[in-house]
């Protein structure tokens, strides 16, 4: 029986700090992303700006036609997060953590496939090489298998 090969899906990742609105919203319409991934865990905060839930769902129909999803449970424990804020972790002990808890939630087996192409995860921090929206994306490309990863 022959193998069936995936057609490759992009998966985009963003963080909205240091951003301004129309930077945010240009490099994502700009991308041709389909639908953000809000992975934060506290999605309101009164910090986050333009990414508020409410105002981030809003702007993204409304300014690209871009469509909005909420998934907590790609984001870390708040007891992890809050670890690695507070220094009390470092980030290598941080992805080690991080990477234990998705495969015990084993999130390769709760994304739809078609979500993830022209997705975009989003997260607040600006760079990805130490946030949890890497670490996700990294996570699901190796477990869906021919995913092409685009931090913007």
């Amino acid at each position: 029986m022959a193998k069936t090969t995936l057609p490759e899906a992009t998966l985009f990742t963003v963080g909205f700090t240091r951003r301004s609105a129309e930077d945010f919203f240009s490099t994502l319409a700009d991308a041709g992303v389909k639908r953000v991934v809000d992975i934060r865990l506290h999605n309101v905060s009164q910090l986050a700006g333009f990414a508020k839930r409410d105002d981030l769902v809003y702007f993204l129909k409304t300014i690209c036609g871009i469509e909005y999803l909420h998934r907590p449970d790609l984001a870390p424990s708040a007891e992890l997060l809050d670890s690695y804020r507070k220094k009390k972790i470092a980030w290598p002990e941080f992805e080690a953590s991080f990477g234990k808890l998705m495969r015990e939630r084993g999130i390769e087996r709760q994304v739809d496939r078609a979500t993830l192409d022209r997705g975009c995860l989003l997260c607040s921090e600006h760079d990805p090489a130490h946030c949890h929206r890497r670490l996700v994306a990294e996570y699901l490309q190796h477990h869906l298998g021919n995913i092409r990863i685009c931090h913007l």
